[in-house]
């Protein structure tokens, strides 16, 4: 999976921010089995969230591509198209839930980079995984949904094995994969700030509980 982000480099932004529909799907489309490297079933429902959620903001796209040519067109004119049912609604809820899901790989890569980790666990990633559930996914969250992912703590790799997992199993020494995450992460992040912008300059953000 790590060779696959990093095959897939998120493109640099221009000055504007725009964010180019197209090239945007294709990045994120190698995100999904990220989950997977995490070992446990029970992220099974993010990794299936964020699918779902690309596949409805690819078919919106695909339905007109030069009018959908960027992600702040999609929102602008689904804005537009729906009226009083807007932001809950088309592209425009896909891409609120997929940004929250991109925030978690980004907070948990960033905390592995940044070298955060639990003391008396050194080889545990629990830590990262909470912090990152923490700050992007768990005020979305009914207590029934929390509890299902304080189960998948417990199940969470190990720190070498989820790195390890990263890197294809092929045995990468820690730096390197710890330097290719860091890689990764100057363009994922810059995007998910500019997503996370733009719902917020248009007031399209929504804090309702699943």
């Amino acid at each position: 999976m790590m060779a696959l982000l990093l095959d897939q480099q998120f493109a640099p932004l221009p000055d504007t921010n725009e964010i180019a529909t197209k090239t945007f799907l294709e990045s994120v489309s190698h995100l999904p089995p990220f989950f997977d490297c995490l070992g446990s079933k029970v992220f099974a429902p993010i990794k299936a969230d964020i699918n779902g959620n690309i596949t409805k903001i690819k078919a919106v796209y695909d339905s007109d591509p030069v009018k959908y040519e960027t992600l702040q067109q999609i929102l602008l004119i689904e804005k537009s198209t729906y009226g009083s049912e807007w932001p809950k609604v088309g592209a425009t809820l896909a891409l609120m839930w997929l940004k929250r899901g991109l925030r978690f790989i980004q907070i948990l890569l960033q905390s592995l980079a940044d070298g955060e980790r639990d003391e008396q666990n050194p080889n545990l990633i629990r830590m990262n995984i909470t912090k990152a559930y923490d700050q992007a996914l768990k005020k979305y969250h009914g207590w029934i949904v929390q509890k299902v992912f304080k189960a998948a703590l417990f199940a969470a790799p190990c720190r070498s094995d989820f790195l390890k997992a990263l890197s294809k199993d092929q045995e990468v020494a820690e730096e390197d994969c710890l330097a290719k995450i860091c890689q990764f992460l100057i363009n994922f992040t810059t995007t998910v700030d500019a997503i996370y912008e733009m719902y917020s300059i248009m007031n399209a953000e929504l804090d309702y509980l699943v």
